[in-house]
């Protein structure tokens, strides 16, 4: 026979059991987060109790930022239009991958995909993921130039760059909690960043060193990374480029202060009839 006395009394003895160590365990963790972000007010028990998807952006791994590049990718191909041509995103693979492998962050997967306009652009989102305008491409003389924007934007993904004004703008819209940003902001904060504002003074002379590294290391001559910006600023009207990665001028002089201080001997991509051969495709629609 059954005893029930017994049974209630071990129900309660167990229910006890775990229920204080669980009060402890919530206790402990909300003290962490009020303590970790004293000035913000936060909720946790939602997250708990939700499973509401949470980013920390200042300890972002790489596959959570390449699960938002590619989030932000899908975004932005609503908004564009890819080119087709089999040869020439063949070409721009390889180019890129060439420079990847010589990048500070090689083993982060890359994806290269070319925009169909005539606009001079590029720019690069979360996890590797690179975009280059036809008209970028056609305005290139060689291999090497094409190679300096390719690397440009290799550094802005280098020193995630673009992970760090998505936490500044969470901040300053009042949007990062203890636990960090909801995932869905993150990506449109992220896609926002990406078509509306420039990059900022500091990132864009950091993507120059990182991408001068990188152009050097894959044997391409450093003289072209000067030679392009230098095409663009003499264009009369201003290319988008220009807008979107600003301060052109003085980063001219400090890359050509870093060649003269780090010279190299690489004079790859320097063939403009090579590079013209590689992209007739371009050329001819």
């Amino acid at each position: 026979m059954i005893n029930r006395k017994s049974l209630s009394i071990k129900y309660n003895f167990f229910r006890h059991r775990l229920f204080y160590p669980l009060i402890s365990v919530l206790v402990a963790l909300s003290i962490c987060l009020s303590t970790a972000l004293p000035s913000q007010a936060f909720d946790w028990l939602p997250i708990l109790l939700q499973g509401v998807q949470v980013l920390q952006l200042s300890n972002m791994s790489d596959r959570q930022e390449a699960d938002i590049g590619k989030q932000i990718n899908q975004q932005l191909l609503g908004d564009v239009r890819l080119y087709r041509n089999s040869d020439i995103n063949r070409y721009v693979e390889q180019l890129g991958q060439r420079l990847v492998a010589n990048s500070d962050r090689p083993k982060l997967k890359y994806t290269f995909q070319v925009v169909e306009d005539d606009s001079i652009n590029a720019f690069a989102t979360l996890g590797g993921y690179v975009y280059l305008h036809t008209g970028l491409i056609k305005t290139a003389e060689n291999e090497a130039e094409l190679a300096s924007v390719i690397a440009h934007e290799i550094g802005h993904i280098g020193g995630k760059h673009l992970i760090k004004q998505m936490r500044q703008k969470a901040i300053d819209e009042g949007l990062l909690t203890a636990a960090g940003l909801d995932r869905s902001t993150a990506v449109q904060i992220g896609y926002q960043l990406v078509r509306k504002l420039p990059g900022s003074r500091k990132n864009e002379f950091d993507a120059d060193k990182r991408g001068l590294k990188t152009l050097t290391s894959a044997g391409y001559d450093q003289s072209a990374m000067v030679a392009f910006m230098q095409k663009l600023v003499s264009k009369r009207s201003v290319p988008t480029f220009l807008s979107t990665h600003p301060a052109t001028g003085d980063r001219i002089d400090a890359i050509k202060r870093a060649i003269n201080t780090q010279p190299s001997n690489g004079n790859n991509g320097l063939d403009n009839a090579a590079y013209k051969a590689n992209i007739q495709a371009l050329l001819r629609s």
